[in-house]
């Protein structure tokens, strides 16, 4: 049984210790740290059978019968706590981005590659490469069932937009929304991307856009073999989490759609009707949550490559400030450009 330290008590960190708690074998949650930990989230975590809160996560660094952290902490600690959980000899699950500096996230890379880190495990938290839909997409593309991929379309919506005071603080779409879509553009692919043009906007709210920030965007991208993907982005979508992803190859096409709360369509005179789709991530990826956990914890087990590594993360990172460049500059940025 592998003991468990999260970092973070926010809306991540709960998503993180309600998936480990509920769904995860062969570990359990140890200890919850954060400096804001009330006595709601304490009794909260107790209530999953966490044992441990307290609101210094160098307790957790310190505790020798902790094996592994989940940094689930605001991202511009990331970095930092990675360096500090890495330097204790503990196996780091952080959160995306490891940071939007893409020299703190070199320094990561460097601390992992010293000698008396390299049985240490590191994976960044990409959730929607564990999504049943999208691996099954994956698979198909693997597998040749198109042929050669020529272009891949991403749409990602949120149902609602955050406040100004988050879009100020996030790090931009780019960096905050649209990273995601980023990196399924490589895990779907199997390319890097070697150059970017954004088109972004400011459609739903002002304030984002007052606030130095987009709520829209169109971002085109070209891969290494030449060919092409585009991702469209909104912060508001009226009907739900909008998730959608196809793959068109010299041999066909392969597509995937929304999750509702069931298949079922209704058809009668006056139409044809179906669900919504699932609200938010957290309908939408749990099962995705506990399964990269999962994961994790077997590459931690059994001593093999995490699915998503820090340079995985860094290649996202490098993506969404080429992105940002573009969309300042009005041009298409090349990645050769970003350090």
């Amino acid at each position: 049984m592998l003991n468990i330290g999260i970092i973070g008590a926010g809306r991540i960190g709960r998503v993180h210790t309600q998936s480990i708690c509920n769904f995860v074998r062969g570990a359990r949650v140890k200890t919850i740290a954060d400096p804001l930990l009330s006595g709601e989230s304490a009794a909260w975590a107790q209530s999953l059978g966490v044992a441990g809160t307290t609101k210094d996560y160098r307790e957790i660094l310190g505790d020798a019968e902790i094996g592994a952290v989940l940094i689930c902490s605001p991202t511009d600690t990331h970095a930092a706590i990675s360096l500090e959980a890495i330097a204790a000899g503990k196996h780091v699950f952080c959160e995306k981005p490891v940071d939007h500096d893409i020299g703190r996230i070199r320094e990561v890379l460097e601390a992992l590659a010293e000698e008396r880190a390299r049985h240490l495990k590191y994976m960044v938290g990409f959730n929607r490469r564990f999504d049943h839909n999208f691996r099954a997409l994956r698979s198909a593309v693997e597998g040749g069932k198109i042929g050669k991929p020529e272009l891949v379309r991403i749409t990602s919506r949120d149902p609602a937009p955050p406040g100004a005071d988050y879009a100020a603080r996030s790090g931009g779409i780019f960096l905050d929304m649209t990273i995601h879509d980023f990196d399924m553009v490589r895990y779907l692919s199997g390319e890097e991307v070697t150059e970017v043009f954004a088109q972004p906007a400011v459609l739903v709210d002002p304030a984002i856009g007052e606030a130095g920030d987009f709520d829209s965007a169109v971002t085109t991208l070209r891969l290494e073999s030449g060919a092409l993907a585009v991702i469209d982005n909104c912060r508001r979508c009226v009907y739900g989490y909008d998730q959608r992803a196809e793959v068109f190859g010299s041999e066909g096409a392969a597509a995937c759609g929304n999750d509702g709360a069931s298949t079922v369509q209704l058809s009668s005179a006056g139409g044809v009707t179906g669900e919504k789709p699932l609200f938010f991530f957290l309908e939408r990826y749990m099962q995705a949550y506990a399964a990269e956990i999962g994961e994790f914890l077997a590459a931690v087990e059994q001593n093999s490559p995490v699915p998503v590594s820090a340079s995985d993360g860094l290649a996202a990172v490098r993506i969404g400030i080429a992105a940002t460049k573009s969309a300042k500059e009005g041009r298409p940025v090349k990645l050769a450009e970003i350090a």
